[in-house]
């Protein structure tokens, strides 16, 4: 299932992470498997600052709802 808020996560992703990685493709693979709690995971580990970090984890939280409701 495809929604504005991963396709918002997907293009964040790529802006953010321009060079393909492990962690980047995993990211991405959560992302097409509908699997936020993984993406939480995944995004745990990654060195973002306060900003981005606030953002993606509004958009994790979004998704959840979505997948949630």
């Amino acid at each position: 299932m495809t929604t504005s808020t991963t396709v918002s996560l997907l293009r964040w992703l790529r802006r953010q992470m321009r060079e393909p990685t492990p962690t980047r493709e995993r990211l991405e693979a959560a992302i097409a498997n509908n699997d936020p709690s993984e993406a939480r995971q995944l995004v745990r580990g990654m060195d973002f600052n306060d900003a981005q970090r606030r953002h993606v984890e509004s958009l994790l939280a979004e998704w959840e709802r979505e997948t949630a409701g």
